[in-house]
């Protein structure tokens, strides 16, 4: 049965996902967003195309992990004979005449380990959404697929014609495979592809020793963070909100989402989350990305979304010929929440921004004009604030002024006083500083019930949310305020189910729900840690850790009864509660000395 257990790897440029036998099962090119050349995650239960297989025949187990501190898979094979062989799998990342070579491709290394191992190899791409590929042309040492307006060249030093025909063979000596670019190969694929191999592997230790981790959970925040980065489109600086498309929030709910686009929200937490371990290069991409949205918006609308290059239209299709996760379907392509209107967006534009204002570390520090470009940004918050909106849960049927946005807004205006101030502008620090402290009044008032004793997600009702606990995050209120700690109260009480959160209990476009949102169990941790209760956030903190993949990520939702994971995959707002609470909940380094 299809599951959730999956390895990525990708050099920001693309990205696969390897299942729990060594098969590349998902992959997009020529771009997160594209169209997937390994389809057969979403082919239902035995697709038997889509996909790309390396098997040791009569192998019995695999087992997998990663190359420390890298996204470099290795799968070791075995059979009951006693036979093994190892198979690397990569995407080639490095730096290569002053520039990141991070081709459309993907690199594997087939090795023999014991015995007299006997390999097959299957190289199934998918064209067209699930459609048949076809082989176009080989030669002595390559084959050509061609994949609508794109054609990929598997190059090797493997025998051509057992790939091309799925014929087991001997593995005596290592093999390489090169699934790239159309275009002859210039070097030894063997030596060309061990020294990519090498120079991926020091590209990202590299990184991973420049992070600022806690001390307790290392393994559990340096994957986060390499998983995070690797969902930045590095061309443009976007950041994905996960790798994948239409994986039901639950069993048979048409819940199924394409999330292969950059959100402005989730981006906000992820550069927000990786801020904290120092990884300011994720930020200054995301900012490059930012400032060309608030360009083209001219002081207007910013969409809740947008892709990877910055388009704006997203529509939402579906595709017909795949069946879907365990055959549970639509298969949507695009996502009509671009045309929604969700003004928690100015709030978190400001937020990503104005970091850039004071770090002196960024090698573009922000200025006069980038502060003006941010002014009109706050302008639609203030326009905005006491306006109906879709929601940070996005919902299709319905509208209302939330809670989360107009917090979000009143973020904007008071952070742009802090940033006017770092510019000594004092005139528009007060500015900004007395629009901020209207809207927090107005919250105070709409958004509190006195016979409930809490603050409701919404302004006109007395709904239960756990957004309203990102009211701490945001420093709109302190852990010690009786309304916080009053609402806590509430929110556990309604929406906590045993270790795990909900975002909400009433229906929505799609009934009620039945999963927990991971994200929303960080925030919990979060609440628990600044409200004196320690030793039970460390607890649940502790039982989310357990509940991650093999490849020690986690997807959007968990069931939970079952702990099943659910939801597209990896996902970036869990993954960025991962490293967050292992942050907050850390023994400091000094308990070492």
């Amino acid at each position: 049965m299809t599951t959730l257990d999956l390895w990525p790897i990708g050099n920001r440029q693309v990205s696969a996902l390897v299942d729990a036998q060594g098969r590349m099962v998902w992959a997009c090119v020529p771009r997160v967003d594209g169209d997937p050349m390994f389809s057969a995650l979403l082919g239902g239960d035995e697709p038997q195309t889509g996909f790309w297989s390396i098997e040791l025949e009569g192998g019995t187990s695999v087992e997998q992990s990663y190359v420390r501190n890298t996204p470099i898979l290795v799968s070791r094979h075995s059979d009951a004979a006693g036979n093994a062989i190892e198979v690397i799998d990569f995407c080639p990342y490095f730096k290569r005449l002053d520039r990141t070579y991070r081709p459309v491709a993907f690199t594997r290394i087939v090795r023999p380990l014991v015995g007299s191992p006997r390999i097959r190899v299957r190289l199934r791409p998918t064209c067209g959404w699930g459609g048949d590929c076809s082989r176009v042309t080989g030669g002595s040492n390559h084959l050509r697929y061609r994949l609508n307006t794109l054609t990929v060249r598997l190059t090797t030093n493997a025998p051509v014609g057992m790939v091309a025909e799925e014929r087991p063979f001997r593995l005596e000596q290592p093999l390489h495979f090169f699934l790239g670019p159309d275009e002859s190969f210039a070097a030894e694929v063997d030596e060309a592809i061990e020294t990519m191999l090498s120079k991926t592997r020091e590209e990202w230790t590299g990184w991973v020793r420049g992070l600022a981790i806690p001390l307790e959970w290392q393994d559990v925040v340096i994957r986060a963070a390499i998983t995070l980065k690797l969902c930045q489109h590095e061309e443009t600086g976007a950041i994905v909100a996960a790798l994948t498309t239409s994986i039901p929030e639950h069993a048979n709910s048409q819940r199924n989402w394409d999330y292969r686009y950059c959100w402005i929200r989730d981006a906000y937490y992820t550069v927000q989350a990786l801020n904290r371990l120092g990884a300011l290069d994720v930020l200054e991409g995301y900012l490059v990305y930012l400032r060309n949205i608030v360009d083209e918006a001219r002081g207007g609308h910013i969409q809740p979304l947008y892709g990877v290059l910055g388009e704006a239209s997203l529509p939402e299709t579906t595709a017909q010929a795949l069946p879907g996760y365990r055959g549970m379907g639509p298969v949507r392509v695009g996502n009509q929440a671009y045309e929604q209107v969700q003004h928690d967006a100015y709030g978190q534009i400001v937020l990503c921004n104005v970091q850039a204002f004071f770090d002196q570390r960024l090698f573009r520090m922000a200025g006069r004009e980038d502060f003006e470009a941010l002014e009109r940004v706050g302008e639609r918050a203030w326009q905005n604030y006491d306006q109906p909106d879709a929601g940070l849960w996005e919902l299709r049927t319905r509208q209302s002024v939330h809670t989360y946005s107009s917090a979000m807004c009143w973020a904007a205006c008071d952070r742009l006083a802090n940033a006017a101030m770092a510019l000594d502008l004092p005139e528009r620090a007060q500015f900004w500083q007395e629009r901020a402290d209207h809207i927090r009044a107005h919250i105070e008032q709409a958004a509190w019930r006195p016979e409930t004793k809490r603050l409701s997600a919404t302004f006109s009702g007395d709904d239960l949310d756990a957004s309203v606990l990102q009211l701490l995050d945001l420093r709109f209120l302190s852990p010690d305020d009786p309304r916080f700690l009053q609402t806590l109260e509430a929110v556990e009480a309604g929406l906590r189910r045993g270790s795990f959160m909900l975002r909400y209990a009433s229906e929505d476009d799609f009934g009620l729900p039945e999963t927990a949102f991971n994200f929303c169990t960080f925030w919990l941790i979060e609440a628990l840690h600044f409200t004196g209760r320690g030793e039970e956030a460390r607890a649940l903190f502790e039982e989310m850790i357990a509940r991650r993949t093999p490849a020690g990520l986690l997807s959007e939702d968990i069931d939970p009864v079952t702990g099943e994971l659910w939801g597209n995959y990896p996902q970036t707002y869990s993954l960025v509660g991962l490293i967050n609470c292992a942050g907050l909940l850390s023994k400091p380094w000094s308990a070492i000395r």
